[in-house]
């Protein structure tokens, strides 16, 4: 009985510590009210669907453009693959990864609120010559983790516009 008290208190004293440090989960930011409807226009279907599960962990939604607050246009967006390192062989042992979008902030009326704007990730991996299944699937799970960074860096860039617009 005790044993189960003191747990019970330990519980509670840990969760008033993380909430009053400021502590959220990862995904569970707040967006501003201009930020709960979005239509987004252009992008890849892989980018639409990470934006989508991006604002719904954020407790918004992606929203036809009539009834929407704000308006995301991308356009050129594109992967790109360069060869960092060669082997004795000429073989290519290490790559770098580029993930290059524009994006444009407008209200639903074509007010634009941010002009045309360039994001762009880089990363570098090393391309083991014997393990061809790995290599493939390492590039893969980096494309979706830079997708995944490309939309973080919009949403708090269009955040930061947001609140210097309001100031």
């Amino acid at each position: 009985m005790m044993y189960s008290r003191l747990n019970t208190l330990l519980l509670l004293l840990l969760t008033i510590t993380l909430t009053a440090c400021g502590f959220h989960a990862r995904g569970g930011e707040t967006l501003p009210a201009e930020l709960k409807n979005v239509y987004l226009e252009g992008g890849t279907p892989a980018l639409r669907d990470q934006m989508l599960q991006q604002l719904r962990a954020a407790h918004a939604q992606l929203a036809p453009r009539e009834t929407a607050s704000m308006v995301i246009t991308l356009f050129d967006e594109q992967f790109r693959r360069r060869g960092v390192s060669l082997s004795e062989r000429s073989k290519t042992n290490e790559y770098e990864l580029i993930y290059h979008v524009e994006y444009e902030l407008s209200t639903p009326k074509n007010a634009v609120l941010l002009p045309r704007q360039p994001l762009e990730i880089r990363r570098d991996y090393y391309n083991d010559q014997q393990a061809i299944l790995a290599r493939d699937n390492e590039e893969n799970v980096l494309r979706a983790e830079m997708t995944q960074q490309v939309i973080r860096t919009l949403l708090n860039q269009v955040r930061f516009t947001l609140a210097k617009s309001e100031k």
